[in-house]
C-alpha cells in the first residue's frame, strides 16, 4: 500500500496517457456504437463490477439479486452510454457510477425486471461465486455501503497495478526475482532480511535495495496510471491518490 511520503515521491505522470484513458475514450465517443468506446467502458466495468457489486449487497439484497442487478446495470450503461451523457466536471467517474446506480436501484421497473434469472444476455463473465466468497469476507459491521464501495474501489486500484507489475516482471522472465521482491512491497509484512534476498537472487546486499527501490517506483507509476484512467486531467490524480490513501485505511 502507499503511504504519504511515496505519494509525495510519486512523479508526475507522462500526458500520453490522457490520450487513452477509457473515461476519456467513453465521454468522446458520444455513441454507444464505437468500438474503441466499447472496449474502453467494458474495462471500466470490470473494474467496478465488485465495488459495486458489494455496495448492492451491503444495501441488502441477496446474493443472486445482487448478481443480476449488478450486470443488468452494466448492461444498460453499456447499450445507452450513459457515460457519453455524463459531465465529468461534476465528478469523478466512480460518483458517476454509483450516483447512476443508486437512480437504477430506485426503478421499480428496471428492479422487477433484473430479478428474472436467465432473462437477459451476458454483458460481463465473472464469476458469481468468486464475488459472494469476497462479499463474505468484508467486515459486517464497519462500513455503510458507500464507505464500502470507496474501499473496495480503492483496493481494486491498488490491486490492479499489483497485477499489472507482477503480469511485466512474468513476461520479461523475471517471475522468480519478484517472488522475492514482493515480499518488499510497501504493506506486506516483511518475510525476509536485504541479506537473505540477495542470498536467495545471487546479488549484492546493495543491488537488493535498488531493485527493490525501482520495483516500488513502478508499482507508484502503475497506481497512478490506473487512476488515470478513471479522471480527466492530470491533476486530478494527486487529489485521487490522496482519497484512495485515506479510503484504503478505513
Amino acid at each position: 500500500m502507499l503511504g504519504p511520503s511515496e505519494e509525495r515521491e510519486s512523479a508526475a505522470p507522462s500526458r500520453d496517457i490522457f490520450a487513452t484513458t477509457h473515461w476519456s475514450v467513453v465521454l468522446a465517443a458520444g455513441h454507444p456504437d464505437s468500438p474503441q468506446a466499447s472496449v474502453a467502458l467494458e474495462t471500466l466495468c470490470r473494474t467496478y463490477w465488485y465495488p459495486l457489486y458489494a455496495y448492492i449487497r451491503r444495501r441488502g439484497y441477496g446474493p443472486e439479486d445482487a448478481q443480476d442487478l449488478t450486470q443488468d446495470f452494466f448492461a444498460r450503461l453499456l447499450k445507452e452510454n450513459y457515460p457519453g451523457q455524463a459531465n465529468p466536471a461534476k465528478g469523478k467517474f466512480r460518483s458517476f457510477l454509483l450516483l447512476t446506480l443508486n437512480h437504477f436501484l430506485s426503478d421499480a421497473h428496471a428492479r422487477a425486471a433484473t430479478r428474472k434469472r436467465g432473462g437477459g444476455r451476458t454483458v460481463i463473465s465473472l464469476d458469481a461465486q468468486v464475488s459472494e466468497g469476497h462479499y463474505r469476507l468484508e467486515p459486517v459491521d464497519e462500513l455503510d455501503p458507500e464507505r464500502l464501495f470507496e474501499r473496495r474501489w480503492a483496493r481494486t486500484i491498488l490491486d490492479n497495478a499489483l497485477a499489472r507489475l507482477r503480469a511485466e516482471f512474468v513476461s520479461a522472465g523475471r517471475a522468480e526475482e519478484y517472488g522475492v521482491l514482493r515480499a518488499f512491497e510497501p504493506g506486506e509484512q516483511k518475510t525476509m532480511s536485504y541479506a537473505e534476498a540477495a542470498g536467495r537472487l545471487g546479488v549484492s546486499e546493495s543491488a537488493v535495495k535498488s531493485m527493490i527501490h525501482r520495483l516500488r517506483q513502478r508499482h507508484r507509476k502503475l497506481v497512478r496510471e490506473e487512476i488515470g484512467h478513471t479522471v480527466t486531467t492530470i491533476a486530478e490524480i494527486d487529489e485521487e491518490l490522496r482519497h484512495l490513501i485515506t479510503v484504503i485505511s478505513w
